[in-house]
């Protein structure tokens, strides 16, 4: 998947999939009718965009992820602190927090993360 961003209509139809995966592609026409008041020609345009993104797969009539929700939004996530932060995960971190800063849970939770990956790189 080389694209990771979606408009927030393209999100919630993604969502709409992984939510009921596998799903026949006449179900999905139907939901978004009834969801975004969309004709079947849009349903599988926008369809037909997030399969060539690699994020879905519609195959005979029936639509599954490629990947997951959460795989998605870790590469979306990826992708925007490389563009953004050169890649550097501190400069991320360091330009969050001084916006908003951190509840003690969340530096726990912090570092617990770090801890588990010092463990898992040994």
């Amino acid at each position: 998947m080389s694209d990771y961003q979606m408009g927030t209509i393209e999100a919630r139809f993604a969502d709409i999939i992984w939510e009921r995966e596998p799903i026949s592609s006449t179900e999905l026409v139907r939901i978004a009718a009834d969801e975004f008041d969309w004709k079947k020609s849009t349903t599988y345009t926008v369809l037909k965009r997030l399969c060539e993104k690699g994020i879905f797969k519609n195959e005979g009539g029936s639509v599954s992820g490629v990947i997951t929700r959460e795989e998605f939004y870790a590469a979306r996530s990826e992708q925007f602190v490389e563009e953004t932060f050169g890649g550097s995960l501190p400069a991320f971190i360091a330009a969050f927090t001084k916006r908003k800063a951190l509840s003690k849970s969340e530096l726990d939770e912090l570092r617990r993360m770090v801890e588990e990956y010092e463990e898992e790189s040994k």
